[in-house]
Formats: structure tokens, C-alpha cells, sequence
């Protein structure tokens, strides 16, 4: 994905976030852009395969998201940034043929809808999962 090609991405995102809807538009818009893992994404949300888990006081949040083999894996993943899953470090780390992978698209999409399913707990716990990773 290009840089101009990010930009509209990145309009698209925030305009959903802002509408906490999504038009047929802009679903047109984000399937032309990321395709097949798009495709793969909405069926995550709409199957409401997406946790946000908050840690508190602090706020700070990771995603936990489905995969789609019925061993049904669950990845954490920083939306922009990382997904532990094997595409993401082959298809996107390695080889740079994407931008991101769907449990990527699935959180971001998420998030943007508000159809997150909500996990709280504490800072402690939170640093303690993430440890893990």
C-alpha cells in the first residue's frame, strides 16, 4: 500500500470511528485497499470475535481476536502495529506483501464500531498477560 493509499485508509477509519457506523462506501473503500483479509475481518466482527481488554486504572488496552481455523486461535494484536499470528510475521514482517493481517482489520474495525467486546482488568494482570507474548 502506497502512502497516498494509507491516507485514505486512515480517512476512512476515522470517519467510521467518528459515525460508529459504516456505510456500503466505505466498506467498498476498505475491501478495494485491503481485500480478502477485509473480507475475513467482518466476518471476526460480526461473529463478535474481538475483546478489548483495559486494563485499569491506566486505561491501556490490548485486542484479542479470533482466528478463523477451527481450532479458533485467539492473537493479541495492537491494531496498527503487531499481531502475534503466523501471517503477520510472514505475509507482513517478512515478506512486505501487506499492510496488515485481518485480526489487525478486525480490531481496528471493531474499535471503530464500538463492537469490541469488553474485558477490564487490572494493571497488574494486564502487565502480567502481556508478559506472556
Amino acid at each position: 500500500m502506497n502512502a497516498s493509499s494509507n491516507l485514505v485508509a486512515e480517512t476512512v477509519w476515522r470517519d467510521i470511528a467518528s459515525a460508529r457506523s459504516v456505510t456500503d462506501e466505505q466498506l467498498s473503500i476498505l475491501h478495494f485497499l485491503f481485500g480478502k483479509n477485509f473480507e475475513r475481518a467482518t466476518r471476526i466482527v460480526d461473529q463478535r470475535g474481538v475483546k478489548k481488554i483495559c486494563g485499569e486504572p491506566s486505561g491501556r488496552s490490548i485486542f484479542q481476536v479470533v482466528g478463523e481455523s477451527r481450532r479458533k486461535e485467539e492473537y493479541f494484536c495492537f491494531p496498527e502495529n503487531y499481531c502475534g499470528c503466523y501471517s503477520f510475521f510472514y505475509d507482513i514482517v517478512n515478506k512486505g506483501e501487506q499492510l496488515c493481517c485481518k485480526h489487525q482489520l478486525a480490531a481496528r474495525l471493531a474499535a471503530s464500531l464500538g463492537a469490541c467486546v469488553d474485558v477490564m482488568m487490572s494493571d497488574k494482570q494486564l502487565a502480567l498477560l502481556l508478559s506472556k507474548l
